[in-house]
């Protein structure tokens, strides 16, 4: 059995149809080639917080410890790791839906905080302006990140490695992936997830697990970065968001605003600095 027969997590197997034919020495030949193709797996996975359901969100089904403190932190439902007690996986089983559910055991005032932001929300629909509070919540008020130097050597490491442990991604070529990397370009937490956001939130919930200092290290993407990357980032306290795609203007406006350096199209030894561009040492600048 070869290396690329082997199971990997969060994968599955399945018999496709390839046209044309792989080339051979006498070049291609016609018809279709019956085989297997891994795709990644991508299941409905609710999370439930006190027994009441809050959200359900596509994931992969990997690494849903992590996921659940990281989702819960970075979305404003946890004020602190603390308020998280406890974390069941439950598989549903048939006749139920396929799914997952993470029951999560949170404090009394994670509970309370949780009721009052369904109470402030019902019954807005179409009500026009009196949804500005829903927009608030929106865009949560968050303390700036403290600053922190890089430079492109260190971004093109970090990149290198990012995308050197995406295991799931090399087989099935549909997953996204997040890491937390020191300040030297290290890579030291690697998650991947076929959601960008799902990636992110499982590296912010390793990062907490381990006690790492996120204010000493930066985050790199495998997507694009929006608002939301950027707000997450900002949450966790981490300086430095590099992504290997562009952010959107919202993106660049919300990490200005809360110190955060954001790079953009960050692919080998070029980068594009969108905010804060001293900070990444740039010759010339």
């Amino acid at each position: 059995m070869s290396a690329a027969d082997l199971p990997v997590p969060g994968a599955r197997l399945r018999r496709v149809s390839r046209w044309p034919r792989e080339a051979s020495g006498l070049g291609l030949s016609g018809g279709a080639q019956e085989g297997a193709d891994w795709l990644a797996d991508e299941v409905p996975v609710a999370l439930v917080f006190n027994g009441v359901a809050h959200t359900v969100m596509m994931a992969s089904p990997l690494d849903l410890g992590d996921f659940a403190l990281g989702f819960g932190l970075s979305e404003g439902l946890l004020a602190s790791p603390d308020e998280l007690r406890e974390v069941e996986v439950r598989v549903s089983e048939p006749p139920q839906p396929a799914g997952i559910e993470l029951h999560l055991s949170v404090s009394p005032a994670c509970e309370w905080r949780l009721k009052e932001r369904k109470r402030t929300l019902a019954g807005r629909t179409g009500c026009g302006l009196c949804g500005a509070e829903g927009l608030q919540q929106v865009h949560r008020e968050l303390p700036p990140v403290a600053p922190l130097q890089t430079t492109p050597a260190v971004l093109a490491r970090a990149m290198a490695e990012l995308h050197a442990r995406q295991p799931l991604q090399q087989r099935t070529g549909a997953t996204h992936a997040a890491a937390f990397c020191s300040a030297q370009g290290e890579a030291l937490i690697v998650r991947e997830d076929v959601g960008r956001h799902n990636a992110l939130d499982k590296v912010i919930g390793a990062l907490v697990r381990a006690g790492l200092s996120a204010q000493e290290g930066l985050l790199c993407l495998t997507s694009r970065a929006s608002v939301e990357m950027a707000m997450k980032a900002v949450s966790a306290g981490v300086p430095i968001l590099a992504a290997v795609s562009a952010p959107t203007a919202l993106a660049c406006d919300w990490a200005e605003a809360h110190n955060l350096a954001l790079a953009g199209f960050v692919r080998g030894d070029r980068l594009v600095a969108y905010t804060f561009a001293e900070r990444f040492n740039l010759e010339g600048l």
